[in-house]
């Protein structure tokens, strides 16, 4: 039985995963307005994408340490400051400079979500993580596929991308009530990670060289090459689908959008459905039928003529258990050191969403959207590799 602290503290990770949902995809159905309003071409797009991910890189590798050392309620409390100030400051700023330090800052603050939230649902839940962490990514799929359609209404309503943007800040405020320290003279739950700690007394040196040993193993950079170009692949998609589908399809923004929340409701809905699966079934074997079919999908959609362009979106559905199944394989691998294990894992995933929509603006600045968008197959490709490797260690 799960006792109530439990249950809230449960829900509050549920809430931050909403949270990083939203705000992680709203420079996606922004995007094309702030391009057009700011005259930046898509290589500035794509670096301004990529300092959320920069931020998101850092927040990974320094998160986790600190999750081990401190614990994750504090790296949620600190993603919330950076949420807030990563959207008052990108919502107002005017220079160029000034987008991608915000967004870095909002980066940082989404890096922490994802490490604080996963480590801690580790905790309250490693009997049955793989049905938690794909339940969590569900929140994160509702989060993402409430954008596209909020910021679409808005944009049509006439306001600036600006205003939307800097609105996020009303969702970062509840994070930090949530998960403020405070003391109760109730019942409250005992960190797993503090209990772990008292069990592990290694520091300096000694704890680096444990980390080294267990976290650079030849399977883990498996993992973390797997992870770095899902990410690429997904996160490419979610960010240029809409420029893609306006302008090489000649879509509306409100139809657009409706694609881009199709694709986000798609997402959530495999998760959803993953939640109850993932448990039962090989780990690798799943994730490698996901990018399959989701590699399938992306191509049909990006070249094929008239209605096939829904299959874009389709390829959600299919991607969608792949970042929570790698998840709960790494933590079943590493209980010891999970936070650090975790944000090494991230950071690596924080390089594929810096890199992957980069690379489809570079490439659509050469070529034009259509092939921009087709260059993110190629981390399919990277990704059904790592998982040949790692199938190929298995046996």
């Amino acid at each position: 039985m799960i006792r109530t602290s439990t249950k809230l503290i449960t829900a509050g990770c549920f809430l931050s995963f909403f949270v990083f949902g939203f705000v992680d995809n709203l420079k996606g159905p922004l995007l094309p307005e702030l391009l057009r309003n700011g005259a930046y071409s898509y290589s500035q797009g794509g670096t301004i994408v990529l300092a959320a991910y920069v931020g998101f890189i850092v927040a990974s590798l320094l998160s986790g340490v600190m999750a081990d050392m401190v614990n994750n309620r504090s790296v949620l409390l600190f993603a919330a400051i950076c949420l807030c100030i990563g959207s008052i400051g990108f919502g107002t700023t005017q220079s160029y400079l000034g987008l991608i330090l915000f967004m870095a800052i909002t980066g940082v603050g989404l890096g922490a979500i994802e490490l604080g939230a996963n480590g801690l649902m580790v905790e309250l839940h490693s009997e049955s993580r793989g049905l938690y962490l794909n339940l969590l990514s569900t929140f994160h799929g509702f989060g993402s596929l409430l954008v596209p359609l909020y910021a679409g209404w808005l944009v049509n309503a006439g306001y600036p991308w600006q205003q939307i943007y800097g609105s996020s800040v009303l969702l970062a405020v509840p994070l930090l009530v949530v998960f403020w320290p405070y003391k109760s003279s109730g019942s409250s739950v005992v960190s797993l990670r503090e209990a772990e700690l008292e069990t592990q007394p290694e520091h300096g040196l000694s704890y680096w060289r444990t980390l080294h040993r267990i976290g650079f193993t030849s399977r883990m950079i498996c993992f973390y090459v797997l992870i770095a170009a899902y990410v690429a692949m997904e996160l490419s998609v979610g960010a240029w689908m809409m420029e893609f589908l306006q302008r090489e399809r000649n879509m509306s923004v409100r139809t657009s959008s409706v694609y881009l929340s199709s694709f986000f409701v798609l997402l959530m809905l495999g998760r959803l459905l993953g939640a109850f699966v993932v448990e039962r079934v090989d780990s690798l074997l799943a994730v490698l039928t996901a990018i399959v079919c989701s590699t399938i999908c992306m191509f049909v959609g990006i070249f094929g003529n008239g209605y096939l362009v829904v299959l874009l979106p389709v390829s959600g559905f299919f991607m969608s258990i792949v970042f929570p199944t790698v998840t709960a394989a790494v933590t079943k691998l590493h209980v010891a050191k999970t936070g650090t294990i975790l944000g090494i894992l991230f950071a690596f995933g924080g390089v594929g969403g810096a890199f992957g929509p980069w690379t489809v603006g570079f490439v659509s600045d050469l070529a034009g959207p259509k092939i921009g968008l087709a260059s993110s197959l190629a981390f399919s490709v990277i990704a059904l590799g790592a998982l040949f490797c790692l199938k190929r260690r298995e046996k």
